[in-house]
């Protein structure tokens, strides 16, 4: 019966969504567990809770190994003790049982430890998540969105209805809000719009790619136009300038006039250049100046040092010589 009323509640869902995409309402779904699998946070948090649920396994199989050995030690034992020992050896195996019980229980139970982390860890991602949902409904102009993972049976889901990769731009968003510019929001807004829109409506990747491919010829287009202006102007400009140079050449008479037709098949030297370069001429030639003073008054020093160097020598040697003459002479007496 209950298999009957299951088979019932599908067949008149699905003839609602087959009515609902006729009268155009827009229907969209998502993954709920690929979502949180996507999540960082959620992620991160789920493996500091396993930490935990690991701990706790350990210690139940701590106590269970307790009980078993308990166990076999009374298995081993009891021909040797009596009655009353038996019993309550046989008391403690079971209060430890009840204890461990109780403890897996605690953790892991219907309403445990683990299960009640779970709930909390998962709520404030889901409100995020719903939040998303509702946003995405509104800009999109969806009617309905179901969770895929949830108690709906969903027989069939085309993937361009799955809205779970715009839930997850959008939670990603959120948390990156303060560090993008809102330049870099909008562009990173408007290009998630153009995917989906893409996703949507797979007849318009051609039509859009056709109509990309006609905006670059028309730029093209123009780039070659202003190219052509920008080079004749160009040529315009130096046929100007060359002109002034020539008569400013002519009237200064850097260039003879008789000599004009050879100097416009030559490079021409404008006033304003000539004296630049006579200036540069002649700091170089300062520069040069001052180089070679400074030499001549290193090289003149080191040869007056040198020479102090050779007189001192020279006195020095004239006194020892004459020091030793006069040596000579006492050992003479």
């Amino acid at each position: 019966m209950r298999n009957k009323i299951l088979i019932l509640l599908v067949v008149l869902s699905t003839s609602f969504l087959a009515k609902a995409q006729v009268k155009g309402v827009k229907i969209g779904y998502i993954d709920m567990e690929y979502i949180l699998q996507n999540v960082p946070e959620y992620t991160e948090a789920k493996n500091q809770l396993e930490i935990k649920a690991q701990k706790w396994k350990q210690e139940i199989e701590v106590k269970k190994n307790e009980v078993i050995k308990r166990k076999e030690s009374l298995k081993t034992e009891q021909v040797l003790l009596t009655r009353e020992l038996i019993d309550e050896r046989l008391e403690e195996i079971k209060t430890l049982e009840a204890e461990l019980l109780e403890y897996s229980q605690k953790r892991f139970g219907p309403n445990g430890d683990l299960t009640i982390q779970k709930a909390v860890l998962v709520k404030p991602i889901q409100d995020q998540i719903f939040t998303a949902v509702q946003d995405i409904s509104e800009a999109k102009k969806y009617d309905f969105i179901f969770d895929k993972s949830s108690d709906l049976t969903m027989l069939f889901a085309a993937k361009r209805f799955d809205v779970s990769d715009q839930v997850i731009r959008s939670l990603t968003r959120a948390s990156r809000k303060e560090q993008l510019t809102k330049k870099q929001l909008k562009e990173e807004t408007e290009k998630d719009a153009k995917e989906d829109l893409l996703k949507e409506n797979p007849d318009m990747v051609e039509k859009i790619k056709s109509q990309e491919e006609k905006k670059a010829a028309r730029q093209k287009a123009i780039d070659d136009k202003k190219a052509v202006a920008d080079a004749k102007r160009k040529e315009t400009e130096e046929a100007r300038l060359k002109l002034l140079e020539e008569k400013a050449a002519k009237k200064t008479g850097t260039i003879p006039a008789e000599d004009k037709k050879v100097a416009s098949d030559s490079t021409v030297v404008s006033p304003k250049e000539a004296a630049r370069k006579l200036a540069e001429d002649k700091k170089k030639k300062l520069a040069e100046e001052r180089a070679k003073t400074l030499e001549d008054r290193k090289k003149a020093l080191e040869d007056r040092k040198k020479k102090i160097l050779e007189d001192r020598e020279a006195a020095k040697k004239a006194k020892e010589d004459k020091l030793k003459e006069n040596q000579t002479k006492t050992n003479t007496n």
